[in-house]
Protein backbone atom coordinates (compact mmCIF):
# COMPACT_ATOMS: atom_id res chain seq x y z
CA UNK A 1 0.00 0.00 0.00
CA UNK A 2 1.38 3.41 -0.95
CA UNK A 3 2.13 5.81 1.87
CA UNK A 4 0.37 9.11 2.26
CA UNK A 5 2.85 11.88 1.56
CA UNK A 6 3.31 15.32 3.05
CA UNK A 7 3.27 16.73 -0.46
CA UNK A 8 -0.02 15.07 -1.30
CA UNK A 9 -1.70 16.18 1.92
CA UNK A 10 -0.59 19.77 1.39
CA UNK A 11 -1.95 19.75 -2.14
CA UNK A 12 -5.24 18.25 -0.91
CA UNK A 13 -5.63 21.13 1.54
CA UNK A 14 -4.76 23.67 -1.17
CA UNK A 15 -7.28 22.23 -3.60
CA UNK A 16 -9.93 22.17 -0.88
CA UNK A 17 -9.31 25.92 -0.49
CA UNK A 18 -9.58 26.38 -4.26
CA UNK A 19 -12.85 24.46 -4.27
CA UNK A 20 -14.23 26.67 -1.50
CA UNK A 21 -13.16 29.83 -3.33
CA UNK A 22 -14.71 28.72 -6.61
CA UNK A 23 -17.99 27.91 -4.85
CA UNK A 24 -18.65 31.66 -4.65
CA UNK A 25 -18.56 31.90 -8.46
CA UNK A 26 -22.10 30.85 -9.21
CA UNK A 27 -25.07 31.89 -11.28
CA UNK A 28 -28.62 31.31 -10.06
CA UNK A 29 -31.15 30.19 -12.64
CA UNK A 30 -34.75 31.46 -12.44
CA UNK A 31 -36.24 28.05 -13.25
CA UNK A 32 -34.07 25.87 -11.00
CA UNK A 33 -32.82 25.68 -7.42
CA UNK A 34 -29.54 24.30 -8.80
CA UNK A 35 -27.04 27.09 -9.54
CA UNK A 36 -24.30 27.02 -12.14
CA UNK A 37 -21.17 26.79 -10.00
CA UNK A 38 -17.45 26.51 -10.60
CA UNK A 39 -17.05 23.97 -7.78
CA UNK A 40 -17.48 21.17 -10.28
CA UNK A 41 -14.45 22.52 -12.16
CA UNK A 42 -12.48 22.32 -8.91
CA UNK A 43 -13.52 18.68 -8.46
CA UNK A 44 -12.31 17.88 -11.97
CA UNK A 45 -9.01 19.65 -11.36
CA UNK A 46 -8.50 17.94 -8.00
CA UNK A 47 -8.94 14.48 -9.45
CA UNK A 48 -6.89 15.19 -12.57
CA UNK A 49 -3.94 16.84 -10.83
CA UNK A 50 -3.86 15.07 -7.46
CA UNK A 51 -4.93 11.58 -8.45
CA UNK A 52 -7.55 9.36 -6.84
CA UNK A 53 -6.57 9.47 -3.17
CA UNK A 54 -5.60 13.08 -2.76
CA UNK A 55 -8.28 14.39 -5.11
CA UNK A 56 -10.93 12.52 -3.14
CA UNK A 57 -9.44 13.77 0.12
CA UNK A 58 -9.65 17.40 -1.08
CA UNK A 59 -13.36 16.98 -1.80
CA UNK A 60 -14.00 15.19 1.49
CA UNK A 61 -12.34 18.04 3.38
CA UNK A 62 -14.81 20.50 1.86
CA UNK A 63 -17.81 18.26 2.50
CA UNK A 64 -16.62 17.65 6.07
CA UNK A 65 -16.30 21.39 6.69
CA UNK A 66 -19.78 21.93 5.25
CA UNK A 67 -21.19 19.21 7.53
CA UNK A 68 -19.53 20.94 10.49
CA UNK A 69 -21.38 24.12 9.63
CA UNK A 70 -18.68 26.13 7.91
CA UNK A 71 -19.97 28.27 4.98
CA UNK A 72 -17.86 26.55 2.34
CA UNK A 73 -20.59 25.96 -0.22
CA UNK A 74 -20.92 29.39 -1.74
CA UNK A 75 -21.46 30.95 1.67
CA UNK A 76 -23.70 28.18 2.99
CA UNK A 77 -22.95 25.26 5.25
CA UNK A 78 -24.45 22.79 7.70
CA UNK A 79 -26.23 19.50 7.34
CA UNK A 80 -29.14 21.27 5.65
CA UNK A 81 -26.94 21.86 2.61
CA UNK A 82 -25.98 18.18 2.49
CA UNK A 83 -29.62 17.18 2.63
CA UNK A 84 -31.02 19.93 0.43
CA UNK A 85 -32.06 19.82 -3.23
CA UNK A 86 -28.45 19.83 -4.49
CA UNK A 87 -27.23 17.09 -2.13
CA UNK A 88 -27.28 14.46 -4.87
CA UNK A 89 -24.70 16.43 -6.81
CA UNK A 90 -22.51 17.27 -3.81
CA UNK A 91 -22.39 13.73 -2.43
CA UNK A 92 -21.36 12.38 -5.83
CA UNK A 93 -18.22 14.53 -5.88
CA UNK A 94 -15.94 12.20 -3.89
CA UNK A 95 -16.74 9.37 -6.31
CA UNK A 96 -16.21 11.73 -9.24
CA UNK A 97 -12.81 12.86 -7.94
CA UNK A 98 -11.77 9.27 -7.29
CA UNK A 99 -12.74 8.03 -10.76
CA UNK A 100 -11.16 11.00 -12.51
CA UNK A 101 -8.01 10.59 -10.42
CA UNK A 102 -7.89 6.82 -10.96
CA UNK A 103 -8.10 7.38 -14.70
CA UNK A 104 -5.66 10.30 -14.71
CA UNK A 105 -3.02 8.18 -12.98
CA UNK A 106 -3.16 5.82 -15.95
CA UNK A 107 -3.15 8.36 -18.77
CA UNK A 108 0.22 8.61 -20.45
CA UNK A 109 1.46 11.94 -21.74
CA UNK A 110 1.33 11.99 -25.52
CA UNK A 111 -0.41 13.88 -28.31
CA UNK A 112 -3.77 12.48 -27.19
CA UNK A 113 -3.46 13.54 -23.54
CA UNK A 114 -5.91 16.44 -23.89
CA UNK A 115 -8.53 14.30 -25.62
CA UNK A 116 -8.25 11.52 -23.04
CA UNK A 117 -8.51 13.99 -20.17
CA UNK A 118 -11.50 15.64 -21.82
CA UNK A 119 -13.36 12.34 -22.11
CA UNK A 120 -12.55 11.35 -18.53
CA UNK A 121 -13.57 14.69 -17.08
CA UNK A 122 -16.78 15.01 -19.05
CA UNK A 123 -17.91 11.42 -18.48
CA UNK A 124 -17.04 11.24 -14.79
CA UNK A 125 -17.09 14.93 -13.92
CA UNK A 126 -20.42 15.74 -15.57
CA UNK A 127 -22.44 12.81 -16.89
CA UNK A 128 -21.84 10.67 -13.80
CA UNK A 129 -23.11 13.45 -11.52
CA UNK A 130 -26.50 13.82 -13.17
CA UNK A 131 -28.24 10.54 -12.18
CA UNK A 132 -27.90 11.04 -8.42
CA UNK A 133 -28.24 14.81 -8.68
CA UNK A 134 -31.42 14.80 -10.75
CA UNK A 135 -32.95 11.92 -8.77
CA UNK A 136 -32.43 13.63 -5.43
CA UNK A 137 -33.53 17.00 -6.80
CA UNK A 138 -36.81 15.49 -7.98
CA UNK A 139 -37.27 13.59 -4.72
CA UNK A 140 -36.56 16.55 -2.43
CA UNK A 141 -38.81 18.93 -4.36
CA UNK A 142 -41.57 16.39 -4.97
CA UNK A 143 -41.32 16.55 -8.76
CA UNK A 144 -43.53 13.95 -10.40
CA UNK A 145 -42.21 14.53 -13.91
CA UNK A 146 -38.89 13.29 -15.24
CA UNK A 147 -39.00 16.00 -17.89
CA UNK A 148 -39.24 18.73 -15.23
CA UNK A 149 -36.41 17.18 -13.23
CA UNK A 150 -34.14 16.99 -16.26
CA UNK A 151 -34.97 20.58 -17.21
CA UNK A 152 -34.20 21.78 -13.69
CA UNK A 153 -31.15 19.64 -13.05
CA UNK A 154 -29.44 18.49 -16.23
CA UNK A 155 -30.18 19.90 -19.69
CA UNK A 156 -29.17 23.55 -18.97
CA UNK A 157 -25.91 22.44 -17.37
CA UNK A 158 -24.48 20.19 -20.08
CA UNK A 159 -22.89 22.97 -22.22
CA UNK A 160 -21.27 24.56 -19.17
CA UNK A 161 -20.01 21.23 -17.87
CA UNK A 162 -18.52 20.45 -21.27
CA UNK A 163 -16.78 23.83 -21.23
CA UNK A 164 -15.44 23.09 -17.71
CA UNK A 165 -14.12 19.73 -18.91
CA UNK A 166 -12.38 21.45 -21.82
CA UNK A 167 -10.88 24.10 -19.52
CA UNK A 168 -9.79 21.50 -16.97
CA UNK A 169 -8.17 19.32 -19.62
CA UNK A 170 -6.28 22.26 -21.07
CA UNK A 171 -5.01 23.36 -17.66
CA UNK A 172 -4.03 19.85 -16.60
CA UNK A 173 -2.26 19.11 -19.89
CA UNK A 174 -0.11 22.23 -19.31
CA UNK A 175 0.46 21.46 -15.61
CA UNK A 176 1.56 17.88 -16.31
CA UNK A 177 4.37 19.16 -18.55
CA UNK A 178 6.05 20.83 -15.56
CA UNK A 179 4.54 18.90 -12.64
CA UNK A 180 3.40 15.41 -13.67
CA UNK A 181 0.98 13.54 -11.47
CA UNK A 182 3.70 11.07 -10.49
CA UNK A 183 5.39 13.78 -8.41
CA UNK A 184 2.25 14.12 -6.31
CA UNK A 185 1.93 10.39 -5.81
CA UNK A 186 5.58 9.56 -5.11
CA UNK A 187 6.61 8.89 -1.52
CA UNK A 188 8.64 11.44 0.38
CA UNK A 189 10.47 11.78 3.67
CA UNK A 190 8.06 14.26 5.20
CA UNK A 191 9.35 17.29 3.28
CA UNK A 192 9.69 18.21 -0.37
CA UNK A 193 11.81 15.67 -2.20
CA UNK A 194 15.54 16.33 -2.36
CA UNK A 195 16.38 18.93 -4.97
CA UNK A 196 12.70 19.76 -5.47
CA UNK A 197 11.27 23.20 -4.92
CA UNK A 198 7.93 23.89 -3.36
CA UNK A 199 5.20 24.08 -6.05
CA UNK A 200 4.38 27.60 -4.89
CA UNK A 201 7.48 28.81 -6.64
CA UNK A 202 6.91 26.98 -9.88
Amino acid sequence: MKKWTTRGLIFSALFAAVMIALSFLKISLPFSTVPITMQTLAVMLAGSILGARYGTLAVLIVIGLAAAGFPVMGGSGGLAVLAGPTAGYILSWPFVAFLIGFSAERIGQNKYTFVKLLLVNFIFGALLVYPSGVWWLAHSLGMNSLSKALTAGMWPFIPGDLLKAVLCSGVVTAVWKVYPIERILSTDTGVWADGENSPVGR
